[in-house]
């Protein structure tokens, strides 16, 4: 599982308190460790003084959720759970996405322990349950708890040898742990054709990529039955077996590879509850009563009368009741308004395809390898219709392939793996005619558990609406401490339409506001800015989210619908996810520091640069260094991944860079920060600022410019005004090579060129410099507007050497030689110079 890093561990302060043991006297004893009683008030006053004034700074920190023990519970009873995690001692609620859950009490034991007393509703739904918990100073990552209808019991050690089996009944939930090589057996006694099914819950409690492999063996240890992965339960393993005679049988649970740990725990069923494999019909319509017709991994076949919520839509769960009891997990059904067609064998061949008119849906079976079921349709030229298969969402083997041609044979369109295994096919008939739908497994596998739905409806517009992580695989929540803010982003996914989306939040919790704009059509998403006032007291709540778009006569509605990856495995492939319908929202205690961004009073200009203030309020003991990043950027724009506002400072500069294609319009934008308060971190935003991203006031035209190492020369850049500016702005060249110098410039509204002078020197780098650049700045309403022009270009060049036909230089002309002197007359002028006559 991904969770946040543990945090450092923090010093803690011990108070050593000396309690008066009774005796008359305690003045004389001259002991320091005893304080007498007039003494001992006084310092428990000042302790609870003290205490107040700690409790008044104590700060927003980030509660983590490791595991909740034990990992499920059973419906109809009361129970404890120990939730364990990190920053937990300031726990005050426990959110549930799901109703029927009551604490009746909590107590927050240690920072690392929270023990909760439950009431699980006789009527709780079965299955995982999503929690959080809410903290004074934050609230939780998700994890989840599993709700059953079996007594439950824990797994005995040793149980590691068929010998060593632990005995149990039918019908419970074994609680347990598989370590790493452990194999964990389980006995019981059942009669012959008595039906004993068993599930296991593993990876499904979201804890570790937990692969558990099941067998049931008679006592001579011939396996009956065995299975790992099952489409029902994914990665986790279920199988059904009749019993061939009285006698005991064995359980065998392991990790599919011998693997293991401590994470790997496990809710083993075991008993006589029903546990399909399929469910058939694979459709039904809201409010509707049907026989389902339902099967078993032993062959058996049973109906059951099955009623539909009237508000029930889309993929919906359905559990199998038996023998007064319900199975561990359900089977899944689609829900929609469409007329029912069920599939009738033989309709191998077009000939025998099924007849249907769309809109529908087609529920059928691929019975045996090699079946191919085919229905038969007509189109008019043009129609268009979504034909969308559902068979792996449903926990069918099926992997389909889809294809639809014309009455003659002619294919037409197809499709494989469109929506995971499922296929899908946007069919727009290409003329007035008859059509043939058909699929098949793409192995030609099958089985009477290959069962499937075909919907065939109108393109229709749809509308989800999710809430954007900032740090992947972390989903947003919203802890505000009081008196702050936070910012998120709250994402449109529109198909088949482009319109505004109006937002429409549900009940926020008391002392919570929130600000926000509809999305516009275009936009894929908008800044959300929800505050809490000074007085909030902190309190939560799962809060709904709804968006609603008018297209054409439609009222088209979408739903938050939010992701927690829980299991990932090899490159982050998500395995185990849970979906909610709402994000958890809570005021917390103060946080230490607060941020707003000083508003510009100018735009950023298309390829222009922007340095946006942003200030800190910090309490005055806060002096930690607080990391900013912008909650988004608009369209064209760019900014640091993170910039540090150091603890003695209380102001910084984001810098914001657009490019030359950057969408011209006003934007809402805010900051966060992020900052360790100590016992963990908390994070804040600013207000939403307007961002307005304009035109630039004109533009440049740079040349191409050669000059000689230690040469000067004009580089003249052409200036096109687009808009008028008052007084003068300022031109720079940047960028240029070492040793090449150059004054700025001014420009007017009524400028044409600038004329910059450049002087070389004799070690400039010789060769083609692009990186020029020009740095103009508009000043208005004494706020800078920065436009970044280029890039330009200069050659420099090495003077050229002389050339090779040029006439040498003139050289002196050569003296005569002096005469040599005979021996005679070079001693003679020996003695001359050294003072004697001849």
């Amino acid at each position: 599982m991904f969770f946040r890093s543990r945090p450092p561990s923090t010093p803690a302060t011990a108070l050593f308190l000396f309690a008066d043991n009774g005796s008359a006297d305690q003045s004389h004893r001259g002991c320091p460790a005893v304080l007498a009683r007039p003494l001992l008030s006084a310092l428990l006053a000042a302790v609870a003084g003290m205490m107040a004034s700690v409790g008044s700074q104590v700060w927003a920190a980030a509660p983590v959720l490791r595991r909740a023990v034990p990992p499920g519970l059973t419906r109809g009873s009361e129970g404890d759970l120990l939730l364990q995690g990190e920053r937990l001692d300031d726990a005050q609620e426990v959110l549930f996405y799901k109703p029927g859950i009551t604490v009746q009490s909590l107590s927050a034991e240690s920072a690392d322990r929270v023990k909760l007393r439950l009431s699980i509703a006789v009527d709780c739904p079965v299955g995982e349950v999503g929690l959080r918990l809410r903290t004074a100073t934050g609230i939780s990552n998700l994890i989840t708890v599993a709700v059953g209808s079996l007594p439950i019991v824990d797994e005995a050690e040793p149980n590691g040898k068929p010998e060593e089996a632990q005995s149990i009944p039918w019908n419970v939930t074994v609680h347990g742990t598989v370590l790493n090589e452990d194999v964990d057996y389980f006995r019981v006694e059942g009669k012959a054709g008595e039906v004993l099914s068993v599930e296991v819950e593993g990876l499904r409690l979201g804890e570790s990529f937990f692969d558990p492999y099941l067998a049931v063996t008679n006592e001579r240890r011939f396996v009956l039955a065995a299975v790992d992965d099952h489409p029902v339960t994914r990665q986790d393993a279920c199988l059904s077996v009749k019993l061939p005679e009285d006698g005991v049988y064995f359980i065998e649970l392991r990790e599919s590879a011998f693997g293991g740990s401590e994470a790997c725990r496990y809710r083993l069923h075991v008993g006589r509850f029903p546990r399909p494999t399929a469910v058939f019909p694979t459709a039904a319509k809201p409010g509707e009563s049907l026989r389902m017709e339902w099967r078993d991994g032993a062959g058996e076949t049973w109906e059951q009368e099955v009623s539909l919520p009237s508000d029930a839509a889309g993929t919906v769960p359905l559990f199998a009741d038996r023998n007064s009891l319900q199975s561990p997990s359900p089977n899944w059904v689609r829900v929609t308004e469409w007329d029912r067609v069920a599939e009738a064998e033989p309709n191998d061949a077009d000939n025998q395809a099924v007849t249907f008119t769309p809109p529908a849906v087609l529920c059928g079976r691929i019975v045996a390898p090699g079946d191919v079921d085919r229905f038969r349709f007509s189109a008019k030229k043009g129609e268009v219709w979504d034909v969308r298969v559902y068979a792996r969402e449903l926990r069918s083997p099926l992997d389909s392939v889809l294809n639809i041609s014309r009455a003659t044979g002619q294919g037409v369109a197809g499709n494989d793996d469109a929506v995971g295994p499922d296929s899908q096919i946007r069919f727009t008939a290409p003329d007035d005619g008859e059509y043939v739908l058909s699929i098949r497994d793409q192995l030609l596998d099958g089985s009477p558990d290959h069962v499937y739905c075909v919907e065939v409806a109108p393109a229709r517009p749809q509308l989800v609406l999710s809430l954007p992580e900032r740090t992947v695989f972390n989903d947003i929540t919203v802890a505000v401490p009081r008196g702050n803010r936070l910012a998120m982003m709250v994402a449109a996914q529109r198909v088949d339409f482009d319109a505004e989306t109006v937002l429409r939040f549900g009940p926020l919790p008391d002392g919570m506001s929130v600000q926000a704009d509809n999305i516009p059509a275009g936009v894929a998403a908008v800044p959300v800015l929800i505050s809490a006032d000074e007085s909030a007291e902190p309190n939560g709540r799962l809060v709904e989210l709804i968006g609603q778009s008018a297209v054409g006569d439609l009222n088209v509605e979408g739903r938050l619908r939010q992701r927690t990856s829980l299991i990932r495995g090899q490159n982050d492939r998500e395995i185990w996810n849970y979906t909610a319908d709402r994000f958890a929202a809570a005021v917390t205690a103060p946080a230490p520091f607060s941020l707003e961004i000083v508003q510009p009073k100018v735009p950023i200009v298309q390829g222009g640069t922007m340095r946006l203030k942003v200030a800190a309020k910090r309490d005055e003991s806060f002096k930690a260094p607080i990391q900013l990043q912008m909650l988004y950027n608009p369209p064209g724009l760019s900014t640091p991944t993170s910039v540090t506002l150091p603890g003695d400072t209380n102001e910084v500069v984001v810098p914001i860079t657009a490019t030359a294609q950057a969408a011209i319009g006003r934007y809402k934008v805010a900051v966060l920060g992020t900052a360790d308060v100590g016992n963990g971190t908390v994070t804040v935003s600013t207000q939403l600022a307007e961002l307005e991203v304009a035109a630039p006031f004109f533009a440049f035209e740079f040349p191409s410019v050669a000059l000689e190492q230690g040469q000067g020369g004009a580089y003249v850049v052409r200036v096109h005004v687009a808009r008028e500016f008052p007084g003068e702005a300022t031109a720079e060249l940047v960028g240029l090579p070492p040793g090449v110098s150059v004054e700025p410039q001014t420009l007017t509204k009524d400028t044409t060129e600038l004329k910059f002078a450049l002087q070389t020197s004799a070690d400039s780098p010789p060769g083609q410099h692009k990186s020029l650049r020009c740095v103009s700045v508009v000043t208005l309403e004494g706020e800078p507007i920065e436009h970044l022009f280029g890039p330009g270009e200069l050659v420099i060049q090495k003077p050229a050497p002389p050339k090779a036909d040029a006439p040498a230089p003139a050289q002196p002309a050569p003296q005569p030689a002096a005469p040599a002197l005979s021996r005679l007359e070079q001693l003679r002028q020996k003695r001359q110079a050294a003072g004697a006559s001849p």
